[in-house]
């Protein structure tokens, strides 16, 4: 018997099909900044073109659901290996510093979040189930936050699918329009901005998406750190927060659920890996030569290396996620459940406005 290991064809064209599409995202971006718009840089974010080309792919042409997989893959594992690799930007004391400054803004959000959605979603007469879905996916981390929390809350899985379809649509939405606000808002301060898409954005790879859009256009690479550890300190809230929203949106009538699943197994693996690489900068920079073995200029090329894999790893899970984003599911979900996700992402997203706005800089200048 052969013990070859063999790889699926669709699964790797549809990786291919992600990778062609942000190559020609970048090359698209650059056309229409400076031969059409004339810009001696383009200020038209690949980012932005990789994902509208995915969805006008993903939304007029038929795809098998073996080329899907390559692009979930894309969407999924390659996402969380760049933000793993995004941890070499940051030393463990900036990262701390990041997380320290991100937690009450982060904190706030998710209380209000919850707090609110749980009364919106009673008074327009949703199940709790359908309503703490929508309220921990808004305020956590988004599809992850929903299927890891719909057992706990004996939730159907046509209402998991709502929630999830809700979260995706606003959130692609915020990840478009939320850099563009947080320039307007925060424009002499990119700390700031940077933490106004990590509070409000509800996916990880839509806050990725965004982050790098914002310092694509704008010049901008602290925003895109500030969101990324603000991001991955609403994960971590998983913890705590997915036993309270049993308690919050269970109802009565229901058994005590049997869920089981550990603490430990809700800290994403990418979270752990971030911190590694950050760990890895961190003693690299500390003497002549990185670990006795590289110089300064050798150990800066080996981080900008990681630096760009990270970037190239995330464009292209941003072209996997417009290549995932089909509009037909979005008639689908019913006009009820649908206000309340555009209720939930404008209330995580004007309270972490204000919340930063006031804020923010205090609270930056304490910690810095």
């Amino acid at each position: 018997m052969s013990n070859r290991i063999t790889i699926n064809p669709g699964w790797a064209i549809g990786i291919s099909i992600a990778i062609s599409v942000s190559f020609f995202a970048g090359i698209i971006a650059a056309w229409i900044g400076e031969s059409v718009l004339g810009f001696d840089r383009s200020p038209i974010s690949d980012i932005m073109i990789a994902i509208l080309l995915g969805m006008l792919i993903a939304n007029t042409i038929q795809i098998r659901e073996e080329i899907k997989k390559g692009f979930k893959f894309c969407a999924t594992t390659l996402l969380r290996i760049g933000i793993m690799l995004l941890g070499i930007r940051l030393s463990l004391f900036g990262a701390g510093k990041f997380t320290l400054v991100a937690l009450p803004f982060v904190l706030i959000a998710i209380i209000i979040g919850l707090s609110v959605v749980r009364i919106l979603g009673k008074k327009m007469n949703l199940s709790p189930q359908l309503t703490g879905l929508i309220a921990v996916g808004t305020s956590i981390c988004g599809a992850t936050a929903i299927v890891a929390t719909a057992p706990l809350i004996k939730a159907k899985e046509a209402e998991v699918g709502y929630a999830i379809a809700c979260i995706t649509i606003f959130g692609v939405v915020a990840m478009f329009a939320y850099p563009i606000i947080g320039n307007i808002i925060f424009s002499d301060s990119p700390e700031s901005a940077g933490l106004f898409l990590g509070v409000s954005i509800h996916e990880t790879a839509q806050v990725a998406g965004a982050g790098l859009m914002y310092q694509s256009q704008y010049n901008e690479p602290t925003a895109l750190d500030y969101a990324t550890v603000t991001k991955l300190v609403r994960n971590l809230c998983m913890i705590a927060v997915i036993p309270l929203v049993g308690i919050l949106y269970t109802n009565k009538n229901q058994n005590e659920s049997q869920y089981s699943q550990s603490w430990l197994s809700m800290i994403p693996w990418f979270i752990i890996g971030f911190a590694i690489m950050s760990a890895i900068r961190t003693l690299g920079d500390s003497g002549e030569r990185a670990f006795y073995l590289f110089d300064h200029y050798q150990w800066e090329q080996i981080v900008e290396s990681i630096k760009y894999t990270a970037e190239k790893f995330l464009i292209i899970a941003m072209s996997a996620v417009g290549l995932t984003t089909l509009f037909s599911g979005m008639r689908e979900i019913g006009i009820k459940p649908f206000m309340l996700g555009l209720f939930a992402a404008l209330i995580v997203g004007i309270t972490g406005l204000i919340t930063i706005l006031f804020f923010a800089n205090p609270v930056i200048s304490f910690l810095g």
